[in-house]
């Protein structure tokens, strides 16, 4: 079995979450995570960094080490376009050291969103509420608006934090008034979080949670099947305090994770630079983007001209981290986030916008315009982005069998082509399964996996009951899932009939 070595790194962390932080300057909202792994035995880009850091020594820290913190955030206010003739280059020498057998894995946490979870733990998704969707478009609207007195409540006065987002919302709602065709969509959820907002419990003391990033990198190794691995954490410090990366990894099932020292091991050096990279990307689009005031927000937000003063060089940048992160190693949990995402969903955006682009010179030709051109393809993108949010059923990678059939979630087998699939038997006019779930495929035919003999096993449903498959499908998709349970399948009469007991 081949075995595999990841590194593990990670930018903008704040070790606490507090209103200092929150409210800092140069905060940033998104905590990045980075990990890049390749074959044990294959330690070419090992040797190809050595050079590299050779080519680059005057750039070494204090400790002899190449770090993603030589470049200041300024350096990427327009992105690549920003980077000078030297920075641009190196950028340039780091991203040719990848290709296509190195895998690559990251996650862009919402700090604010964590916030958000904890001061709304206790509303879940049901039938009449998404209380996913009220909690995205909250952290949305403190991420982007950065109203001072409502982040101030979440830390020093969370008793007042209701009425104070309230007060916001209705605020927001009124100014929305003045330009009420650009803001319909926000004015809308602002309406319906003032509906349902009526009840909040004292938020908890709030510290950072490292576990989410380790799960999604957990199923990207499923998704991969790699199962031998080694991975390798940048150690910060020496207290206990500081272990609580590597402790939220053995915790999630990261059993063979370790912490050691960046001047030790050249993967993690690695890692560190392709997450400050990444980081600072997606920082620089954040505050083109985001309003800096309250009054601005009333009109339309698009990048600057600069993001596109682009030369071949910096052109080749984008082009090479678009095949790293969208065509190598392909893989549905290579980027990793939570409920609010849209940082993340805007630098795939940029990076197939500026992808599309054979040369600088197709940019140039329309430089004035390119800004409303891509404002529209990513608008375009988080309302898909905001369409799937609306969906609570799990949108997970299809499993091979084998050529003509995958695994469902519930492990049972499903053939591409439903005239394959076997009837559900019914041997008497009235039965009882223990039923795991219910779908229906692209035509509409619905099919239902059953727990039999210990095993799960997938059956075609009678057309008839079509309907009644559609209306199960479409409660689960908004929060009620009804499975698994056990349901009696009568026919009567020629019909047939389906009863959740």
């Amino acid at each position: 079995m081949f075995k595999y070595n990841f590194y593990y790194d990670e930018s903008e962390h704040s070790r606490k979450i507090n209103y200092k932080t929150v409210s800092a300057s140069n905060y940033y909202d998104n905590f990045v995570t980075m990990i890049v792994g390749w074959l044990a035995e294959n330690d070419d880009i090992l040797q190809q960094y050595a050079t590299f850091e050779a080519k680059y020594s005057d750039r070494k820290d204090r400790n002899g080490e190449i770090k993603s913190t030589m470049f200041h955030q300024k350096q990427f206010k327009c992105g690549f376009a920003s980077l000078n003739k030297q920075n641009a280059q190196l950028v340039n020498d780091f991203l040719s050291l990848f290709d296509k057998d190195i895998h690559i894995y990251f996650s862009v946490s919402s700090k604010i969103e964590y916030l958000v979870l904890q001061v709304f733990q206790k509303y879940r998704n049901s039938f009449l509420v998404d209380a996913d969707l009220m909690k995205y478009s909250i952290t949305k609207a403190l991420v982007m608006y950065r109203p001072k007195e409502i982040i101030k409540c979440l830390y020093e006065s969370p008793k007042d934090f209701l009425e104070e987002l309230k007060k916001f919302f209705q605020e927001r709602i009124e100014c929305n008034k003045n330009n009420p065709r650009l803001k319909q969509r926000e004015t809308e959820a602002f309406q319906q979080i003032l509906f349902i907002l009526d009840d909040i419990s004292d938020a908890p003391e709030i510290d950072w949670d490292y576990h989410m990033s380790f799960d999604g990198f957990k199923k990207y190794l499923a998704e991969k099947d790699i199962s031998n691995y080694n991975l390798i954490i940048d150690k910060e410090g020496k207290d206990e305090e500081k272990s609580k990366t590597l402790k939220a990894a053995r915790e999630i099932g990261l059993y063979n994770s370790d912490e050691a020292d960046s001047t030790e091991y050249p993967g993690l050096r690695i890692a560190d630079m392709m997450a400050g990279i990444i980081s600072k990307l997606l920082k620089g689009l954040c505050d083109s983007l985001r309003y800096q005031s309250l009054d601005e927000s009333i009109n339309k937000k698009i990048l600057d001209t600069g993001w596109f003063c682009l030369n071949e060089v910096q052109l080749g940048l984008y082009k090479k981290l678009y095949r790293l992160i969208c065509e190598w190693q392909p893989a549905w949990y290579k980027s990793y986030s939570g409920i609010y995402s849209d940082d993340l969903v805007l630098f795939n955006a940029l990076l197939n916008f500026m992808n599309h682009f054979e040369s600088v010179e197709q940019i140039q030709n329309g430089i004035d315009m390119q800004g409303e051109y891509f404002n529209a393809f990513a608008c375009e993108q988080l309302a898909r982005y905001f369409n799937q949010r609306k969906c609570k059923l799990p949108i997970d990678p299809v499993i091979p069998f084998d050529e003509k059939s995958y695994l469902n979630k519930r492990g049972g087998r499903v053939f591409f082509d439903s005239g394959k699939q076997p009837l559900l038997p019914l041997h008497r006019s009235s039965q009882t399964f223990d039923v795991l779930s219910v779908g229906v495929d692209q035509k509409l035919i619905p099919s239902v996996t059953i727990l039999k003999d210990g095993e799960s096993v997938c059956f075609r449903l009678p057309d008839e009951l079509s309907e009644w498959a559609c209306s199960v499908v479409g409660m689960a998709a908004r929060g009620m899932n009804l499975f698994p349970s056990k349901v009696t399948f009568s026919k009567i009469n020629g019909r047939y009939f389906a009863d959740i007991l």
